[in-house]
């Protein structure tokens, strides 16, 4: 016996008025505004799944009336299984492939393992080595050059000569006490 499920993703009955159908929804869920606007956002979502044809069917009608266009989905869907090739049958290994190398200071030799390494062999690459614990990896760089400034527009004043420093304030006056007495 087949199950169904009820999806919904926003599509509409031709000639349905959307505000119409959202209100034929919010009706037959008995749902808030916020359902309502999640139903209509355009994903695809189940409504009601595990149903038998006939309840399938009930539910497509009575949705299509309200202004909703679903779709009824077979949940029992039949998985088609593909026979896969037999594999190839096996073969001695043949003989590794000796690719004379030019050899260059510094590059990487690559000697091919298999048919699909020999691809590699003609690639060139630095050899690259692990360097002992506590080696610098960074190459040196050059010490940075002092900025070129003008300073042509400034001089010295003489030794012992005034710069223009602030001078000291002036005590403000006491104030006048004068008017106040103590009283025993």
């Amino acid at each position: 016996m087949s199950r169904y499920e009820i999806a919904f993703s926003g599509q509409l009955v031709p000639g349905a008025q959307p505000e119409l159908v959202k209100a034929n929804m919010a009706k037959l869920f008995q749902a808030d505004a916020q359902r309502i606007a999640q139903l209509f956002s355009g994903r695809r979502i189940v409504i009601k799944n595990n149903l038998d044809a006939a309840a399938a069917e009930k539910y497509r009608a009575t949705l299509e009336r309200a202004g909703a266009r679903v779709e009824v989905v077979d949940m029992d869907v039949v998985i088609e299984e593909v026979e896969l090739a037999p594999p190839p049958p096996v073969q001695a290994e043949p003989a590794p492939v000796v690719i004379p190398a030019v050899t260059r200071p510094g590059r990487l030799q690559v000697v091919p393992r298999d048919e699909y390494m020999a691809a590699f062999s003609d690639v060139d690459a630095p050899d690259y080595d692990i360097a002992p614990v506590g080696s610098n990896l960074q190459d040196a760089r050059p010490d940075a050059a002092a900025p070129q400034v003008d300073l042509s527009q400034f001089s010295l004043a003489p030794v012992g000569s005034d710069m223009g420093q602030a001078k000291p304030v002036a005590p403000a006056p006491a104030p006048d006490t004068s008017h106040l007495k103590l009283q025993d």
